[in-house]
């Protein structure tokens, strides 16, 4: 199950990519919002975040007019690490090197079909374990306030 979630600048892109979702048979989860009433953001992140944080969603996509605010929002959720992707090559690192688990990206800097390309990319890469999940494991002791060496 995917996590999807928008603001009220994406509601079209967000269209775009469920219809994405159907055409590839994945089920998703729709946080919201439908509407191109004016909302906070960090509400809807959220919701999509704490889906893919308790399991109960595998992955999420999050979307605002730049993906930046949904992308800082979902990243304060435990457990999330969201990565903005404007290109496909960034979206297929996040996946193999980063093993990111929500993709944000932002309806007024990339197209319909360059987001979708984006999605499928990010949706369909696995993370390539090895020295990246030493990384990754680096990364989550930040989140629980451990200090590097």
């Amino acid at each position: 199950m995917i996590a999807i979630a928008c603001d009220h600048t994406a509601v079209e892109l967000k269209k775009e990519i469920e219809a994405l979702l159907d055409e590839m048979n994945l089920p998703y989860r729709d946080f919201g919002t439908d509407s191109t009433a004016s909302v906070d953001y960090p509400v809807f992140a959220e919701r999509a975040a704490r889906a893919v944080a308790s399991g109960e969603c595998e992955k999420g996509i999050v979307l605002c007019g730049t993906g930046l605010g949904v992308s800082l929002a979902a990243n304060k959720v435990r457990g999330i690490r969201c990565a903005l992707c404007g290109d496909c090559f960034t979206a297929e690192m996040s996946r193999q090197h980063n093993n990111a688990n929500m993709l944000a990206m932002g309806a007024r800097v990339i197209g319909p079909e360059l987001a979708k390309r984006i999605a499928r990319i990010f949706l369909t890469t696995d993370f390539a374990g090895g020295r990246h999940a030493r990384r990754v494991d680096m990364i989550m002791a930040l989140e629980e306030g451990k200090t590097l060496q």
